[in-house]
């Protein structure tokens, strides 16, 4: 198939600068970016020769339809929802296709389409997930191609502010959507622990909370991501007793959110907030009349001052605040708009990731080791973020990698095969997103 040099990003959301900036730095390539807000694009493109910026509702599949027609490459970095409609354009026009979200059941049912119209699509090569699937998997296959067997495994990662801007009581600021994360707090969550499978309902996903130290950080507090158990199977951790994903957040994050879920912030119950304050929502999830404060201490079983409750009182959740935007809304909105306005980045903050892997192997000549691998990445003061950084570079390495026909595989792809990791890894080294491995005797 003719690989092209089209491509067309479809989404010019907070992680989408540094692909467009790296792309429109290859040689001959002619990029689209299509948004509902145009005017995001343009800023990104500023006017470069080889970009253009469109307008498009994603919802008209028709104009989407049109856009991928006059493309060689998609990249869909539009809320997952979309991903199917477009992966299905894709294939009916013989396109190839790059996304850095989750691959769904749908979209796994699409490999052997995309494979007859040879085609990639080629999902999570984000950051998490993405750059943890393609470290994750160097470090297995280096182990299994020493005849040894991974016993062990976790893997960690989060968004976080750099330590200099970690400046408000709840250690956090938002370099995505705060809905989103909301909405991932109300994930169940599975995985292996000494041959054992564990299931953690939404509700006390916060209340499974393990402490990880990092190298030259501290400590922080990890909780479970999502369900690990298949990433045995994508992974070929045959042999695995502990598999683990989680997510690092700073110490005390997670007693404060188990204590919003217990609260019931993180429903999604319409709520009329005409006239409202953030107390009378509060009070009212909690069914209580007169001292906000003390029915809430008693309600959680815990101290007026004790630190979850002085956070919530710190981001003004029992405020005599009205509650702004619309009348009908949900409670899971009115706290993620709060969260968003009071926890943003300052002008020239730095954000940081921090991914690390933990393994434990065993060799058949009786050695044992534990390997670590870490990322730390800090965002750019008054540029890009850490976190923008490490969710799209991989996307456009791996999308200049198509185009030249460096990949070529064809199906529903996620990137745990050393013929995509291996050189997107190595690129993303140059672009100073670097791990470091330590291996100590056990």
């Amino acid at each position: 198939m003719e690989r092209g040099n089209r491509v067309l990003v479809l989404g010019a959301g907070l992680v989408t600068n540094p692909l467009i900036q790296y792309l429109l730095k290859i040689p001959g390539l002619e990029l689209t970016v299509a948004t509902r807000t145009v005017s995001k694009a343009e800023n990104m493109i500023a006017g470069h020769a080889q970009g253009k910026a469109v307008t498009l509702d994603i919802e008209s599949e028709s104009a989407t339809r049109a856009l991928i027609e006059n493309c060689d490459l998609v990249i869909s970095l539009v809320p997952w929802i979309y991903h199917l409609t477009v992966a299905k354009l894709a294939i009916e026009l013989k396109k190839q296709m790059v996304t850095t979200s989750y691959v769904s059941p749908e979209m796994s049912e699409l490999d052997a389409a995309a494979r007859e119209a040879g085609i990639i699509i080629l999902n999570e090569i984000g950051l998490d997930p993405g750059i943890d699937h393609m470290s994750a998997m160097k470090i297995i296959h280096q182990v299994q191609s020493e005849g040894g067997t991974v016993k062990g495994f976790l893997s960690n990662c989060g968004g976080l502010p750099a330590p200099e801007a970690n400046t408000n009581p709840w250690g956090y600021k938002f370099s995505w959507s705060p809905r989103g994360v909301v909405l991932a707090a109300r994930n169940t969550a599975k995985y292996l622990w000494g041959g054992k499978e564990v299931s953690v309902p939404g509700p006390e996903l916060f209340a499974d909370v393990q402490s990880l130290e990092v190298d030259e950080l501290g400590a922080f507090e990890v909780y479970p991501n999502r369900d690990s158990l298949g990433y045995q199977e994508i992974y070929g951790l045959q042999g695995v007793e502990t598999l683990k994903r989680g997510t690092i957040r700073n110490l005390g994050h997670c007693a404060t959110w188990k204590a919003l879920a217990d609260c019931g912030w993180f429903e999604l119950t319409e709520v009329n907030v005409e006239g409202k304050t953030y107390e009378d929502v509060f009070a009212g999830l909690l069914g209580v009349d007169g001292n906000l404060p003390e029915a809430l201490a008693a309600f959680l079983k815990m101290e007026v001052d004790a630190d979850p409750i002085q956070r919530m009182q710190w981001l003004g959740l029992l405020s005599a605040a009205t509650v702004p935007g619309k009348v009908n809304t949900t409670v899971l909105d009115v706290l993620a708009n709060l969260l968003l306005e009071k926890l943003p980045y300052e002008k020239d903050e730095r954000d940081m990731i921090v991914l690390q892997h933990d393994f434990d192997a065993e060799y058949p000549d009786g050695r044992k080791e534990h390997i670590t691998s870490s990322l730390v990445a800090m965002g750019i003061p008054g540029g890009d973020s850490a976190m923008a950084r490490t969710v799209s570079l991989p996307a456009a390495i791996a999308t200049r990698m198509i185009l030249e026909g460096k990949i070529t595989e064809t199906g529903v792809h996620i990137p745990v095969e050393a013929a995509i990791y291996e050189p997107v890894l190595e690129e993303l080294e140059t672009l100073e997103l670097k791990f470091k491995e330590t291996v100590a005797s056990i």
